[in-house]
């Protein structure tokens, strides 16, 4: 097996997880907020779309972390590294939005107390 295989495997294999993660998290979201709804507990929304949110973020790592690997790993060209900057910071552009919709804070900031 060449090495550009194997790393090609990798990189579709840690995408993979990153797609399962943001699948399954949602699904339990879901399901968590079903349960909730069904016990009338308040602030059922707010907490699936944070959960929601926090699965899609881990699943973004992921998925960046693939395009990494099969892009820089395997003879890189300036066309495949312009498109994973793109696609990279797209996806950074999106967690940053994704955690100042669940935290109300950029990730830069310090926490507030009590968070």
């Amino acid at each position: 097996m060449e090495f550009q295989h194997i790393v090609e495997l990798v990189g579709r294999a840690v995408d993979g997880f990153g797609v399962a993660i943001i699948v399954v998290g949602t699904l339990l979201a879901t399901v968590l907020a079903a349960v909730r709804l069904s016990r009338r507990q308040a602030g059922v929304y707010r907490g699936y779309r944070r959960r929601v949110g926090r699965s899609i973020l881990l699943g973004l790592e992921f998925l960046v972390a693939g395009d990494i690997i099969r892009t820089v790993a395997v003879a890189p060209t300036y066309e495949s590294v312009g498109v994973l900057a793109l696609i990279v910071g797209i996806r950074t552009f999106l967690s940053f939005s994704l955690e100042l919709e669940i935290t109300g804070r950029w990730p830069w900031q310090k926490p507030v107390a009590g968070d």
